[in-house]
């Protein structure tokens, strides 16, 4: 969950490369907006979805964060704005400590062998969306590809917005069970959903599924990522009765 707060009025408009981070005024204007529109007649709900979710998809700046959209997901960022990227000028770093650090483009990525997996959605916040296809690139491979060095214990995720991090474990990302996703409901993961490349953590909360995901560095320690250091679990493992915390057998 790249969880999004809307800017604050009179800010300084952020760089197309870079978001800056969101103010708490117009975030709490959301929890109003949010609450109307759980309240509100259904037509007025659906009007209200289909402008701000066209919205979102165009720039997440947080406004969507607290209404219902499309197939149960809830818009999310901690940058007022995020670049859009494509086939033509998406990369995506694998450095760190590992013998070959190496970039893949978009095409890259779609080359290597893919992981069909259908798992429950949970956000901290309490939304849950059922049984989601995701499909991507094991991690794994990825790490196995570049020769990971004996003293690496973490893995250290950074996205394109220029804001948001996340960290796993060196074994958590091992897991046969994470993902770097190019598909998200049997569809290219588009921008309000962090396309086009996630990550995708299946057994833990979904702020842990970095969006808009740009690099992954191999480090000896786990270092808090954006939430973490705000007080989130740094292991955010959703429980049993979720199904999701056991290591699936294929």
């Amino acid at each position: 969950m790249n969880s999004e707060q809307p800017e604050e009025p009179g800010a300084p408009q952020p760089s197309a490369e870079r978001g800056a981070p969101i103010g708490r005024r117009v975030l709490l204007g959301t929890i109003g907006l949010g609450a109307l529109g759980v309240v509100a007649a259904p037509p007025l709900q659906r009007a209200l979805e289909s402008f701000l979710g066209a919205a979102a998809d165009k720039d997440p700046t947080g406004l969507t964060g607290l209404l219902p959209n499309g197939g149960g997901f809830r818009y999310y960022s901690v940058a007022s704005s995020v670049p859009h990227k494509n086939a033509s000028n998406y990369r995506l770093t694998v450095d760190g400590l590992v013998d070959h650090p190496k970039t893949y483009t978009l095409d890259d990525l779609r080359a290597l062998p893919q992981t069909r997996m259908v798992k429950d959605v949970q956000c901290v916040t309490g939304w849950r969306v059922p049984d989601t296809p995701f499909e991507g690139v094991r991690l794994s491979r990825l790490l196995d590809a570049a020769g990971v060095h004996g003293k690496a214990g973490a893995v250290r995720f950074t996205c394109f917005d220029g804001t948001y991090t996340e960290s796993l474990t060196l074994d958590q990302a091992r897991r046969s069970d994470v993902l770097v996703a190019l598909r998200m409901q049997d569809k290219d993961i588009g921008h309000a959903h962090g396309g086009p490349v996630r990550l995708y953590v299946a057994p833990m909360y979904f702020y842990k599924s970095a969006k808009w995901l740009s690099g992954i560095t191999v480090t000896e320690d786990v270092r808090p990522g954006y939430w973490e250091k705000l007080g989130y679990d740094v292991d955010a493992w959703v429980g049993r009765s979720n199904g999701r915390d056991d290591e699936p057998t294929t």
